[in-house]
């Protein structure tokens, strides 16, 4: 057996003594922390998220539908000749502006003018034959009354007479479409317009007939027409039920813009439907009228036409922003009376602007968050302001 030197003993006491105070020590910081730990301490309310909110009010929305359209001239004239014959005088530049009744062209009148001369001459003639028959006709009814002459001889003036009167209808017939003729012969406008340009010069031989040459053009300053197709089940909901009557679609308001200017809307009313509905497309046919005083616009342009359904009616609206996507739904987060945030699933409808008409999920009076989105959650509480709404026309919601 080993033996130890005294003083080897001393300080294993001393080792031992020193590690069993350091236990207890360490046994009193753990007792110390784990009533520290057990004390409760004090709790403090999480600050409120700010957030914007739009108070859900009832205004007055007409509801827009949108389709695509065609200009057409409220009158359009081909101009082309009526006889035949060579062109002496053009009295018209391109794209200028002419009034009815205007002369265009000039076809050599000459032929037109002899012809009309020789007519005239024989009504003249006829109408001088005529006169003699009738004198011969009085004078066989007096002789035939005492029987001088044969009944024979007055039959004969009697259909003489006859004769010579249809002699004078013919003649004057022929007068008239003389002057016809030689009317045609200078080329007048039909109607007031805007003229395309010369299609035929001066000199040029043109002939009168189906083939006849077209001359030039002509589209009238008065109006313009949008042309555009209308969808069956908007036509039945928006327009025919809430017009009535042909008078009351005439009242329908239109708007319509062209591409590349689509800030300066150009507003008129429903000219016409069509008498049926085509069962191919199933579209009916309607046309717009439009003032067009500053001739912009122009027969031919593509054109967005709007077409209100209706008269106004109240309705709920809700910014776009506000609303959310879960999967197939569309949501809003609503703020309480108590501060906090509720999930509202909610049915919508057409645009309004920059909002969405509410069909169903929202009422009148509710606060919607619309900024401040991407910080709250349900039962969050926040701090709320109102929003300034955008400027939008309530009365304007498309489909």
């Amino acid at each position: 057996m080993t033996q130890f030197p005294r003083f080897a003993k001393g300080r294993a006491i001393l080792l031992g003594t020193v590690a069993l105070v350091a236990l207890a020590g360490t046994g009193a910081l753990l007792h110390g922390g784990q009533d520290a730990r057990a004390q409760p301490a004090t709790t403090q309310s999480p600050p409120s998220v700010p957030v914007s909110v739009q108070t859900i009010t009832t205004q007055n929305v007409r509801i827009w539908s949108s389709f695509s359209g065609r200009l057409r001239a409220v009158d359009f004239a081909e101009i082309r000749p009526e006889v035949s014959g060579r062109i002496t005088a053009v009295r018209i530049s391109d794209g200028q502006t002419v009034k009815a009744g205007d002369v265009l062209f000039i076809i050599d009148p000459r032929p037109f003018e002899a012809a009309m001369a020789k007519a005239e001459a024989t009504l003249a003639s006829a109408r001088t034959n005529a006169g003699y028959a009738r004198t011969e006709l009085d004078r066989a009814v007096n002789l035939v009354k005492t029987q001088a002459i044969a009944q024979r001889l007055y039959d004969e003036r009697a259909n003489a007479e006859q004769i010579a009167r249809a002699s004078v209808l013919v003649a004057e017939a022929e007068v008239k479409q003389a002057r016809i003729n030689l009317d045609h012969a200078y080329v007048k406008a039909p109607i007031s317009g805007r003229i395309s340009r010369a299609e035929i010069t001066l000199g040029n031989l043109v002939q009168a007939g189906p083939g006849a040459p077209l001359l030039t053009s002509i589209v009238s300053n008065d109006g313009i027409y949008a042309d555009f197709e209308v969808d069956e089940q908007t036509y039945m909901k928006g327009m025919r039920t809430q017009a009535g009557t042909r008078d009351g679609e005439k009242q329908i308001p239109v708007q319509i813009t062209v591409q590349g200017d689509e800030t300066h809307p150009y507003a008129g009313t429903i000219h016409s439907f069509d008498n049926r509905i085509d069962t191919a497309s199933g579209t009916i046919r309607a046309r717009a009228r439009f003032d067009n005083r500053d001739g912009a616009l122009m027969p031919g342009m593509f054109v967005s036409v709007k077409v209100a359904g209706g008269a106004e009616d109240g309705a709920l609206l809700v910014q776009e922003r506000a609303i959310g996507n879960d999967q197939s739904k569309k949501f809003v987060y609503v703020v309480g009376e108590d501060g906090k945030v509720a999930y509202r699933e909610v049915g919508l409808g057409q645009q309004v602007g920059g909002q969405r008409i509410v069909l169903s999920g929202l009422k009148a009076g509710d606060r919607v968050i619309v900024d401040g989105l991407q910080h709250v959650r349900p039962d969050v509480t926040v701090s709320v302001k109102e929003a300034s709404l955008p400027g939008t026309k309530p009365n304007l919601a498309l489909n």
